[in-house]
């Protein structure tokens, strides 16, 4: 498994990226309402992406058709921006990727459109604490297992289930890059993590089974949970550091 380190200049660009990204993922969460199309919050996406001086890292990637993945419901990922309007109590997951002199930030949350039922503002909690795990398992010295470990527990505590087939990835000049990073495992399994590394972390749960299937929208396989459950998702984009993990994704990065 070939890693690629990042340097000190390398991982600023990508903190430029990810404040980009993590700028416009705030701004299609805020508009985010019932009755919206979501081929409207792909167009917003794009335009705040170039405008902050960045470029859309998902147009045309292995042939995606839009700048941002939307995701309902009980899609998992890849959702296809289209003229479907989005209904109280639906889950939208919003997925964006940002390129910056090079180098790329990923970043996802899921957010609740309207009024919700409990279960669905736990499944969102329960997500959201996952990836704080993750991020907190991101150490330098720890193990790629102990990330997976972290999610699952996460969710599994809390009645869910993580999705399997898709996880997290390495990333920087590439948008995916070398490891793959599970959303389960074994702590002190797997490469050692050292600085250096760049990851995005993205737990994907769900709150049936985590068994997915892929169906065709618009001529790209998207992948929806296989019993047809809500499913939630949130990234950042982390880099390793001697001093611990530190999320690229944020506006203050």
């Amino acid at each position: 498994m070939a890693v690629t380190l990042k340097s000190r200049e390398d991982i600023k660009r990508m903190a430029r990226a990810g404040r980009i990204a993590a700028r416009v993922r705030r701004e299609l969460a805020a508009a985010v309402s019932p009755g919206l199309q979501t081929v409207e919050l792909d167009r917003l996406a794009e335009r705040r992406i170039v405008e902050l001086g960045g470029r859309p890292g998902f147009k045309g990637l292995y042939g995606f058709p839009a700048s941002v993945c939307v995701s309902v419901n009980d899609e998992v990922v890849h959702g296809i921006p289209d003229a479907r309007a989005l209904q109280e109590g639906d889950l939208v997951s919003l997925d964006i990727g940002v390129v910056y002199k090079g180098m790329c930030a990923d970043t996802a949350l899921t957010v609740a459109v309207g009024s919700v039922p409990a279960e669905s503002t736990r499944l969102l909690e329960v997500t959201s604490r996952a990836l704080e795990d993750a991020v907190a398992a991101c150490r330098a010295g720890g193990w790629l297992g102990d990330i997976g470990a972290a999610v699952q527990r996460r969710a599994e505590e809390a009645g869910f289930s993580v999705v399997r087939d898709y996880g997290g990835h390495g990333i920087g000049s590439k948008m995916h890059e070398e490891p793959w990073i599970a959303n389960f495992g074994e702590q002190g399994t797997g490469i050692e993590l050292c600085p250096g590394m760049t990851l995005a972390l993205e737990p994907m749960v769900n709150a049936g089974d985590g068994a997915v299937r892929t169906v065709d929208r618009c001529g790209w396989a998207v992948v929806v949970t296989a019993d047809g459950c809500l499913s939630a998702h949130f990234e950042h984009t982390v880099a390793v550091t001697a001093g611990g993990p530190v999320i690229l994704t944020r506006e203050g990065a």
